[in-house]
């Protein structure tokens, strides 16, 4: 499957998801969904950025942050915090294991069913007086052991 089939099809997916709940596929939608397919993890800020560098649709950060916080609400995406207290959109929201990056505040997907399974298969196993489980988020907390080159930034 070519990147451009992909794109178009996940882009199907997404309009028929706004369908679904009534809700228009605005080009500020669609700019910004297209934002996080290119970046796979990203905040607000980022994906306004990106937006910028590659023209088309202007949209404001609260606009991004706004389409961002529903698409999350609607399970397009799942967000998380950094340790910079920024809210972090994932648009992958099946299960999977993050590596986070202390030092550079990004979130990489790890791909790693034995782990997932070995944990998932141990909390299953287990009673929390008070508290039913509804999931398991794991995430690895790391920091590069190369420094960025600043040509790359």
């Amino acid at each position: 499957m070519t990147a451009q089939t992909r794109d178009t099809s996940a882009m199907d997916r997404f309009k028929s998801v706004l369908k679904r709940y009534s809700l228009k596929a605005t080009p500020q939608r669609l700019a910004v969904h297209e934002a996080m397919l290119s970046l796979g993890h990203a905040s607000a800020d980022q994906v306004r950025e990106w937006l910028a560098d590659h023209g088309g649709t202007r949209v404001t950060v609260a606009s991004v942050y706004n389409i961002l916080t529903q698409m999350s609400l609607l399970g397009v995406y799942t967000h998380r915090f950094s340790s910079n207290n920024k809210m972090y959109f994932d648009v992958n929201n099946f299960k999977h294991v993050h590596l986070y990056d202390t030092v550079n505040n990004e979130f990489k997907d790890v791909m790693d069913e034995e782990i997932l399974e070995m944990v998932e298969s141990r909390i299953r196993s287990k009673r929390y007086r008070g508290y039913k489980v509804d999931g398991v988020d794991i995430q690895i907390i790391c920091h590069p052991t190369v420094k960025k080159s600043s040509v790359t930034r």
